[in-house]
């Protein structure tokens, strides 16, 4: 399988790294970072493509852009793992239009065009006869979107609730289980490489809700945007607030919840039970899938990382090369 691989960053170099390591029947015929691009047929020589980003800055030829790319590579699937844009998801929601409209594969880990234009993505792939997937825009490696699609089939699903953000439920567990202040446990997490120097994003609650939002349009369709999820983050929470949590046996996470029957579609600060499958430590991330079938499923893993998120990549690409062999 030939890939063109849009980004070279943490999770770009991640899936680089990864294909190079392991024997996975997938080659990497072009790269395009934000200021230069590389093409070749029969296979990138990754070490090289690597050292020379480090060095340079630069992953080739600065006169070869993203759109060349895409228009002039030879691969059956796009990785698109650029940085997201949440506002607009530009650019990279034209750069999958022009790939799946040559009639490509696309896998992304990028959340700002499958949250806002997800559902026409997922048409003009169906309509041109490829796969659009995004395993990686959620949870990191937990491979969440593969048993919604495949080892729940039968199953309603009901609703979801879940952590999705390693920065906040770090600071969360450090504030509960060190009695640290909000601003020393970001600190902390700012040293650890865990929290931005703008952390906004990530306390407000914007990246968990924006998570929820791809989860919720996935399973259900709705249709949901960003503005549509009821929204607090743990920006304003005290270290009193985790001590009175304690006394009673209890903790505080930032929950992402989604139930249409309910209206429910928000994420916010919530006292939990310690022994509560969604308590948990550090940066990890939990998902609880409530079915009519299977009931309660809850999904622990690491929810963020490059090798991790590289990891949920390769099981799209791997999925994507076994179903469309089996359809040839």
């Amino acid at each position: 399988m030939k890939i063109a691989l849009l980004g070279l960053g943490s999770v770009g170099r991640g899936v680089a790294e990864m294909v190079d390591k392991k024997d996975l029947g997938i080659t990497i015929t072009a790269v395009a970072d934000s200021k230069s691009g590389y093409m070749d047929p029969a296979g990138v020589d990754i070490p090289s493509l690597l050292a020379r980003k480090k060095k340079t800055g630069h992953c080739g030829d600065t006169g070869i852009t993203v759109a060349d790319i895409i228009k002039k590579a030879t691969y059956d699937a796009l990785v698109e793992v650029s940085p997201t844009n949440a506002l607009t998801g530009e650019p990279s929601t034209e750069y999958i239009r022009a790939a799946l409209g040559r009639k490509k594969h696309v896998v992304t880990s990028n959340k700002g065009p499958v949250s806002l234009a997800g559902k026409d993505l997922r048409a003009l792939a169906r309509k041109k006869g490829v796969a659009f997937r995004y395993e990686a825009t959620v949870a990191g490696a937990i491979p969440v979107m593969h048993l919604l699609e495949h080892g729940l089939s039968g199953n309603e699903i009901l609703s979801i609730s879940g952590v999705l953000n390693g920065t906040c439920n770090y600071i969360l567990t450090r504030m509960a289980d060190e009695g640290l202040t909000y601003d020393q446990a970001l600190l902390e997490a700012r040293e650890m490489g865990y929290a931005e120097a703008d952390p906004t994003y990530d306390v407000q609650g914007i990246d968990a809700a924006i998570k929820l939002v791809i989860l919720t349009n996935a399973i259900w369709d709705t249709g949901k945007k960003l503005a549509d999820v009821e929204r607090t983050g743990i920006d304003l929470l005290t270290a009193d607030a985790l001590r009175l949590a304690e006394e009673d046996g209890c903790t505080i996470r930032l929950i992402a919840e989604s139930c249409p029957k309910t209206h429910v579609l928000r994420v916010s600060p919530r006292i939990l039970s310690k022994n509560h499958p969604l308590v948990v430590e550090g940066t990890l991330n939990a998902l609880t899938l409530t079915t009519d079938m299977a009931k309660e499923i809850t999904l622990i893993g690491r929810g963020a990382g490059s090798v991790e998120t590289a990891s949920a990549i390769i099981g799209d690409l791997l999925y994507i090369r076994d179903q469309y062999a089996r359809r040839a």
